[in-house]
This record gives structure tokens, C-alpha cells and sequence, in this order.
């Protein structure tokens, strides 16, 4: 008993103190927090094992105060995959395997759901979460579309949980030791954010008619999206580049950088978006850009300009992915957990390397500091911790990418308001807002 009151004197002592913490020491604080949880257990339940979710495996697994309850897919065998991943990684009973998460819902001792299904999945799986009284990590982009990131927003204050989505950067000390230098004017006035990501992807040809494999639950699979014939070659990966279910890879990769951009710059909804690109490099199935140039103007003399190469990696800068920051006295170059800032002389002021989180081990978590996005995430149900990356600020980067998606679908620029983020006079770009559903499945509060 004495043990309790002393580690919940101590959460709330810690808890009061976090507000004031600096970015570059806030994620080395939730690790110290995690260890004295108000609750034994949080029982969770990771939602899609095929791609990221197994990361979201691999960290839960190594936070002391989490039980993986559940492990559930539409495809069993990833399902049995990911339960196996589970016990490689140190969790000592096994979590229960679902095909549909839905079941999972009904246990009122289920805490929280950590969602990594595709797109159009994303928000509907979310609000089910919710309305069952859950709290939701939610990998990115969120949404399909930017209507369901309002629902969603609404959402998250109807329901009073916590929405974290899977923007792990943020947490990331060396990404906000670099936004503390930049917000304290190491370049002067910072106008312009350059964001990009390069890859080669491969073709994904043409897809034949096919029966879908017996391990596959596809009509679950496509749960909200309206109903549409399965193909060899949409599953596991690339449903991305189909409007149907993916956003593409602005969305997919862009949603991290853009982000980084926008925090960078303190700016929130743009004045103006316009993006244009195609599908260059191969001629096969794949409907989204492979290459896309996206730029953003916002008010007090500020704009970023991204750029996307899904199937040329030619670096920029040295970096195959990254965002800078240009200003008034030099630029900033933020790259994964490092960051260089140079002088308008072209001169190299400062580099900071990338750092290691020595608190919580992190071999296999996936990519750097996952961890401590995670522990954040449960922290902030504890009440020890204030969120890194709460839903209602961090969907106005995941609308940027929205956007531009839409103006380049149109063809055209978008005027856009600054207050809320709608698009202005156009009533076409505005019908790609939101999406039809299938008959049953629409989410809503």
C-alpha cells in the first residue's frame, strides 16, 4: 500500500512537472513515468498485423504496464503471425486472435485498440473504438478523406478518449531539440519548409479477376468502402494507389514530413493549395501520382513545397527523405533524428546526431523511437502525461495532404479558409471532401 501512494505521489508530482518540461527532455520523461503506472495493466488490442502493425506489436510488447489482450486481422495467417511475434517479443500469455476486431470491442476490459489497417479502414474502426468506450492509437494518415477527420475530431471531443495518431517523429528528441532551435530563431525568420520522400517502387501491373485466398475475410477487408471485385494484385500493399482505399503516397509517407513542416513553421491551414504530377514511371494499375509536387501558401508570408517520387529515390540534400527549413539567416536540415543547421554562407553552424532512447530497450521496435511514442500514448490514458500527438492538431496535417490530393484530382489551385480548412468556391473540389459508403457501414457519431 505504501508502495502505491509513493509511485502515484510520484506520477502526479512528475505529471505537474511535464507541463514545463522542454521538447528536446519531454520524450526521456514519459519513459521515467512508465514506470510507476496508476494501473497494473492496460489491456490493448493491435488491429491489423500485415505491415506497421507488427511494429505496434514489437513496442507494446516492451511497455511494462501493456497486456496485448488481442491480436486481430481479416487475414488469419498474419493473425497467427502476429500472435507468434508477440511471444517472440516477451509477452508471456498469448493474446487471443480475431479475424473480426469488432469482437474484441465487447470486452469491457479491453482499454485501448492500436489501429494499423488500410485507409478507408481507418477512421470507421476508430469511431466503433470509441463509441465501445476505447481509447485509439491510430496509425497514419487517420482518415480517407477530410471528412472523416472532422467526424473523427468530434468525435474525440464527444467521447472523451484519447486519440493518438502513429506520427512517431514527434517524439523523436533530436526532431524537437531541431524545433526548438528553429522556434528560437537559429536561422532568423523561418519562411519556407521543403518536404519530399523518394523511393522505387516497383509496377504493380495489371490485376486479373480473381477468387480471393481462403485465409482472407475480403468482404471484412473492405468493410466501409462500397463493394468491389477482388484482383491478384491489391493485397497486402497496394491498395495505397487506388482512390477506392488509398490515398496515395502524400498521404502514405508525405503525412510525416508535411507534418514536421508545418510544426516547423507554426502554421496551421493554408490559403492556398495547388499540386500537380502523374503516374510516370510505369503504365500499369496504379491510379495515385508516383510523382507529385504539392505547395502551400499561408498567411504572415509563409509556404512548403513537397515533393514526392515513389519510384525514383535520387536524393535531396543527401537525404532519400527529409524536410528543411529556410530563413532569414540560413537553413535547417531535419533528417530522421538528426539535424545540420548552415549559415547563408553556405557554412555549417551546428549537426546534431541522431540519438539513442537508453531508458526503454528498443531492438526490433521498428523504426527509431517508436517506444516512446507508444508510452506516450499510454501515459496520456494514466494521466501522467499530456499527448505528443493529439488528434484534433495533428489532422491539420494530415488534411494538407488531403488537399493536395484534391487539387491535383482537379487539376487545379484551391482557395482555401484559413479558419477552418474548407475549400472555398468550389463545389466540385468539394465533392471529393468526403466518400459514399457502403449501405450500413457509414461512420457517424
Amino acid at each position: 500500500m505504501k508502495n502505491n501512494l509513493n509511485r502515484r505521489h510520484f506520477i502526479k508530482t512528475a505529471a505537474t512537472g511535464a507541463l514545463g518540461l522542454s521538447a528536446a527532455t519531454s520524450a526521456f520523461s514519459f519513459n521515467i513515468l512508465s514506470q510507476y503506472p496508476l494501473k497494473d495493466k492496460y489491456r490493448v488490442a493491435v488491429i491489423g498485423v500485415n505491415s506497421r502493425g507488427s511494429q505496434h506489436i514489437q513496442a507494446f510488447a516492451k511497455i511494462p504496464n501493456v497486456e496485448i489482450a488481442y491480436i486481430c486481422d481479416v487475414d488469419s495467417s498474419a493473425k497467427e503471425r502476429g500472435i507468434a511475434l508477440a511471444l517472440k517479443e516477451g509477452v508471456k500469455t498469448a493474446p487471443t486472435g480475431l479475424v473480426d476486431f469488432r469482437k474484441a470491442l465487447e470486452d469491457k476490459t479491453l482499454d485501448a485498440v492500436s489501429i494499423a489497417m488500410p485507409d478507408h479502414w481507418h477512421t470507421p474502426a476508430a469511431m466503433l473504438a470509441l463509441q465501445a468506450g476505447k481509447h485509439v492509437y491510430l496509425e497514419k494518415p487517420g482518415s480517407h478523406n477530410p471528412a472523416e477527420s472532422e467526424l473523427l475530431v468530434e468525435a474525440t471531443k464527444k467521447y472523451g478518449k484519447i486519440v493518438q495518431m502513429g506520427n512517431q517523429r514527434r517524439s523523436w528528441p533530436r526532431v524537437q531539440e531541431a524545433m526548438k532551435e528553429l522556434h528560437s530563431g537559429a536561422i532568423g525568420k523561418a519562411y519556407y519548409a521543403r518536404a519530399w520522400y523518394t523511393n522505387t517502387r516497383k509496377s504493380i501491373g495489371y490485376g486479373k479477376p480473381a477468387s480471393f485466398p481462403e485465409w482472407l475475410d475480403f468482404e471484412l477487408w473492405q468493410g466501409p468502402a462500397p463493394r468491389a471485385e477482388f484482383k491478384d494484385n491489391l493485397i497486402h500493399y497496394n491498395w495505397h494507389w487506388f482512390w477506392h482505399w488509398g490515398t496515395g503516397e502524400i498521404v502514405n509517407n508525405g503525412v510525416h514530413f508535411l507534418d514536421l513542416a508545418r510544426w516547423g513553421l507554426q502554421v496551421d491551414y493554408p490559403e492556398k493549395c495547388y499540386s500537380s504530377g502523374g503516374r510516370y514511371h510505369f503504365q500499369d494499375d496504379w491510379e495515385t501520382p508516383d510523382t507529385q509536387i504539392a505547395s502551400y501558401n499561408f498567411a504572415n508570408g509563409k509556404s512548403i513545397l513537397w515533393e514526392g517520387r515513389s519510384c525514383n529515390a535520387r536524393d535531396i540534400n543527401a537525404m532519400g527523405s527529409g524536410v528543411s527549413f529556410h530563413g532569414e539567416n540560413g537553413t535547417l536540415e531535419l533528417l530522421n533524428n538528426s539535424y545540420k543547421i548552415y549559415d547563408n554562407a553556405n557554412k555549417l553552424v551546428k549537426s546534431a546526431e541522431p540519438t539513442t532512447n537508453t531508458v526503454v530497450d528498443q531492438r526490433g521496435a521498428g523504426f527509431d523511437m517508436d517506444i516512446a511514442h507508444f508510452t506516450n500514448f499510454i501515459n496520456a490514458i494514466d494521466k501522467g502525461e499530456s499527448q505528443i500527438s493529439p488528434y484534433p492538431e495533428i489532422q491539420k496535417s494530415v488534411l494538407l495532404c488531403h488537399l493536395g490530393n484534391i487539387s491535383y484530382r482537379t487539376g487545379r489551385a484551391l482557395e482555401i479558409d484559413q479558419n477552418s480548412g474548407k475549400i472555398l468556391g468550389d463545389k466540385e473540389a468539394m465533392k471529393l471532401w468526403g466518400r459514399e459508403y457502403q449501405k450500413g457501414w457509414e461512420p457517424k457519431l
